[in-house]
């Protein structure tokens, strides 16, 4: 497992600007902050893949800031031998998408639906980390109705999602 320093060292090596970093360290914080209640109420994930997960999940940002992020961001990680955070790149996007959306979006014909407990909490927690700041569910909602329009899939990905992560959370 890659060092938390040498995960941020990775960040600023590929050129990630100060403010993806700060974001990344956010949806750090949130990931944790989540993954440790869950933890908590008993169920299983890992606390270092979803720091590390988290803290390179916008690599590709050094590329470019449209949707295409995620794939850079993998192609960037596999070439720099960090290919088992390849998917928290790819999947992190929306709230995932399925293989039928990515190819309406020009982005490769296959799924990019986060599967893992750890690639979910990331997911979940880069939604609630606007740029630097952590954001409740209800105005990451509102963000995403606002961008996409209410009737978009990714609205309803992201309500299930939203579920799952609460359900685990939850006091038993």
């Amino acid at each position: 497992m890659i060092g938390r320093e040498d995960a941020l060292r990775a960040l600023r090596e590929a050129g990630c600007s100060k403010e993806v970093i700060w974001h990344c360290l956010a949806v750090e914080r949130t990931a944790l902050s989540i993954a440790k209640q869950i933890r908590t109420n008993g169920h299983k994930i890992d606390l270092k893949l979803v720091s590390r997960g988290a803290l390179l999940h916008d690599i590709g940002r050094t590329k470019t800031h449209g949707i295409m992020h995620g794939v850079e961001g993998a192609r960037i990680l596999r070439n720099i031998g960090l290919r088992g955070f390849v998917r928290f790149a790819e999947c992190h996007l929306g709230a995932g998408i399925p293989a039928s959306e990515a190819k309406e979006l020009g982005l490769p014909a296959r799924d990019f639906i986060p599967r893992t407990l750890e690639e979910k909490v990331v997911t979940y927690a880069d939604k609630l980390a606007m740029g630097r700041r952590r954001t409740s569910y209800e105005r990451a909602l509102e963000w995403f109705r606002s961008e996409l329009g209410p009737k978009h899939p990714a609205v309803e990905r992201f309500k299930k999602l939203h579920l799952e992560i609460e359900n685990l959370c939850a006091k038993k």
